[in-house]
């Protein structure tokens, strides 16, 4: 959870379609890391919506605008990297962090389902960032490995990997966790030896 986050919300969502959603950080630089696994709200009080943070964009907030160079001074003074923030405490207002999730699967009236979910979340609406007990219970099925492996256009491997890793940080049989998802994937990938070695490579502790 970020320094920014409002009881536990760490933004609202931007864009929404049935496949991903974007949401906006409350603060600049802040952001739910690659791969973390974020839920959004919904109309319906019973359903929340689960997406895997697979990009985070920081940009000026006016469309079509750019940041412009803040690292020297009128009088000629170097700025460097958190100084630069510190000097020019508006880029709060002037710029926005961006993330989008992937859907990967909702909750609704306490069941947990890994497909696409019958609405998706509207525009203004709160995203949060999982609780480890959350990050556990949804990783306790794998329906969500071939949505990722099924995904274009999307770095889906490395965002498997974190993803998988994550939950499995927040597990106490961590190991013994990504020794199933290999042999989950093995099975999905036995027709492609090649990604199959990469992804395994890159789940190894």
């Amino acid at each position: 959870m970020t320094s920014g986050a409002q009881n536990g919300r760490i933004g609202e969502v931007l864009e929404s379609s049935t496949t991903h959603f974007v949401a906006a950080s409350y603060k600049v630089l802040e952001s739910p890391p690659f791969g973390a696994l974020v839920r959004a709200t919904t109309t319906d009080q019973s359903l929340v919506v689960y997406g895997l943070v697979y990009n985070i964009h920081t940009g000026s907030r006016e469309p079509g605008g750019r940041a412009v160079v803040r690292g020297r001074t009128y009088t000629g003074r170097l700025l460097y990297d958190d100084e630069i923030y510190r000097a020019h405490p508006d880029l709060g207002e002037v710029l926005q962090t961006e993330f989008a999730a992937l859907t990967v699967g909702y909750r609704h009236n306490g069941r947990l389902m890994q497909r696409l979910p019958p609405q998706p979340p509207p525009v203004h609406y709160s995203v949060y960032a999982c609780s480890d007990e959350e990050l556990v219970a949804f990783g306790e099925h794998l329906d969500f490995l071939r949505t990722l492996l099924l995904a274009s256009g999307l770095p889906t491997d490395e965002l498997l990997t974190a993803a998988v890793r994550t939950i499995a940080m927040a597990r106490r049989d961590g190991p013994t966790y990504l020794i199933r998802v290999g042999r989950e994937l093995a099975r999905l990938l036995k027709d492609d030896y090649d990604r199959l070695t990469a992804l395994l490579s890159r789940l190894r502790p």
